[in-house]
């Protein structure tokens, strides 16, 4: 009579345990929302949320990418902008300046206002982004100004150096997919990125040319202005030009980028959600029942011990 009641006894409690695990099981996945929280629940399941994750946190990595870019693609934006109105001016300077009407007292006011806008060049080659406080025009040296200028007595600038390089950093924004917002301040080689005041692919040297033109009207020789530095110039706004044109295929590029990152990362949350997610409405039901069934089996537990305890009893 003992060794069965002790057996039934054990049966009971393996019982309870069982329900108990059920209601544990369901109770966790109706607060995390997961079916899925343990390879042992379903490998399968588990493999593919783990690639599923691991692709997402890819997804994250790239969004984040994207946004420091586009970040820097608008400083570098407003700084084009405000090159093309100096590059703009320099050229009607030299238009202008070309006329026989010139007195020297007009030349002089007209490299008086040139010196102005070189000085407005260096400030904005030299200009730092707002989120790294590293100069945008570096290269990837771009821990110090980019450049730097001699003076004469007077303060006007007589020669540019520049102490970045030519090379840029890329960030990748998809899968094997790579972009730069990023333009050296010079790229004397004729290869890789252009440079944004000297450039040897495209004649461009915006400093030095806007010096020259200094210098000539200084000296009134109005010749070598309405020819040389004109033309200069003109290469010199060209260069420019393809900057700002090239800043926005790249901006356009990240805005879709950027769509297809969230676009795809919320497929993956669906994906883990299919996975491993819980159906809540199910598990909730599942849950009643799991309780129910276990409160009735410690009521039937509960009777059957002292039917059990009186025969043993008599």
């Amino acid at each position: 009579m003992r060794i069965a009641t002790n057996a039934y006894q054990d049966s009971m409690l393996n019982q309870f345990n069982l329900l108990a695990s059920q209601q544990q099981a369901l109770q966790s996945q109706v607060s995390t929302g997961l079916r899925v929280q343990a390879p042992s629940d379903d490998p399968v399941a588990m493999q593919n949320t783990l690639g599923d994750l691991a692709n997402q946190s890819l997804q994250t990595q790239y969004g984040t990418n994207i946004s420091t870019l586009q970040t820097r693609a608008a400083g570098v934006d407003s700084v084009l902008q405000s090159l093309q109105t100096v590059s703009s001016r320099a050229g009607e300077i030299a238009t202008a300046a070309g006329s026989a009407t010139n007195s020297q007292s007009s030349l002089n006011n007209y490299a008086d206002e040139v010196n102005t806008l070189i000085n407005q060049v260096v400030n904005a080659a030299n200009t730092k982004d707002s989120a790294t406080g590293k100069y945008l025009f570096g290269g990837t040296a771009s821990g110090t100004a980019p450049f730097t200028t001699t003076t004469d007595a007077n303060g006007n600038v007589t020669a540019v150096t520049y102490n970045g390089n030519g090379a840029v950093n890329q960030a990748q924004i998809g899968a094997g997919l790579t972009a730069t917002v990023d333009i050296p301040g010079a790229n004397p080689t004729g290869t890789g990125a252009r440079g944004l005041i000297t450039d040897n692919q495209s004649g461009a040297d915006f400093l030095n040319h806007l010096i020259s033109l200094r210098n000539n009207l200084t000296a009134g020789n109005q010749s070598a202005v309405t020819t040389t530095d004109a033309a200069n110039l003109q290469k010199d706004e060209n260069n420019i030009a393809y900057q700002v044109a090239n800043n926005g295929v790249v901006q356009n590029q990240l805005t879709a980028a950027a769509s297809f990152a969230t676009s795809n990362g919320q497929n993956l949350s669906q994906m883990i959600s299919n996975s491993s997610g819980a159906n809540l409405m199910n598990t909730i039901v599942q849950l009643n029942q799991a309780q129910t069934s276990y409160q009735a089996a410690l009521q039937s537990g509960s009777k059957i011990m002292q039917l059990s305890l009186l025969n043993y009893i008599h």
